[in-house]
This record gives C-alpha cells, structure tokens and sequence, in this order.
C-alpha cells in the first residue's frame, strides 16, 4: 500500500475518533485520556497472545485496536489541552526521519537519540 492511501486511513480513522470523542464526553464510563492509556495495557497484552498464536487475522484485529487506542489517546489529550494532535504526528515523523532516513553515515540510532533529547531539554526551557 502506497504512503498517500495509508495516509487517508490515518486520516480516515482521526474523523472517527474526533465523533467517538465526542459520544465519550457524555458516557459515563468515560474517565479522560487515562481511559484510552489504561486500554493501551490491555490491548499490548492482547497483540503479545496472537503473536504467540501465529493468527495472522486475529493480530491485525488487535494491532488495529492498539492503534484505534493510540489515536483516540491523542484526541482526549488534545481535548484535555494537553498536546496538539498535529504536533504530535510532525513530531513523530521528524523524530524517526531523523533516526533512519536522514542519519548520517557514521552516526547510529543513539547518537541522533542524545541529540533530540538536548533539542527537547532547550525547547522545554531547561
């Protein structure tokens, strides 16, 4: 699958979690992102069980529910002001660009890893 038609599924998917956020801000089981990171855990766990079981179907049903959490994780905590979910996705693809694609050749995974922490520790003001 090419990048462009993966994109629109990201895309796709942020819409459905920006309607499901809504419907949880009215439910009651509903406790702020920390919902979504709890099912972060679980879903893990889940990912790890068909992994062992080697049932391709059942993995990408639990890898989508992972990722399903990942993007409505995002959207609470943008809700929540907390981090904007545009940043986060530039961050993301800065950050591992970076670490593969625009390393130089003799430096490895660690160093470029050092280099962002220092951008983040000026960026944070510290």
């Amino acid at each position: 699958m090419d990048e462009t038609k993966v994109g629109l599924l990201v895309e796709q998917l942020q819409v459905v979690a920006q309607e499901k956020a809504q419907r949880d801000l009215m439910g009651t089981w509903f406790h702020g992102s920390q919902t979504y990171l709890d099912a972060l855990a679980d879903e893990i766990l889940e990912v790890k069980t068909e992994l062992q079981l080697g049932r391709q179907c059942f993995l990408e049903d639990e890898l989508a529910d992972l990722l399903w959490n990942i993007v409505c994780l995002i959207e609470h905590l943008e809700l929540e002001d907390k981090v904007d979910q545009k940043q986060v996705f530039q961050r993301a693809l800065k950050k591992y660009s970076e670490r593969v694609t625009e390393r130089l050749p003799n430096e490895t995974w660690n160093d470029v890893k050092a280099r962002q922490k220092l951008e983040l520790k000026k960026e944070f003001g510290k």
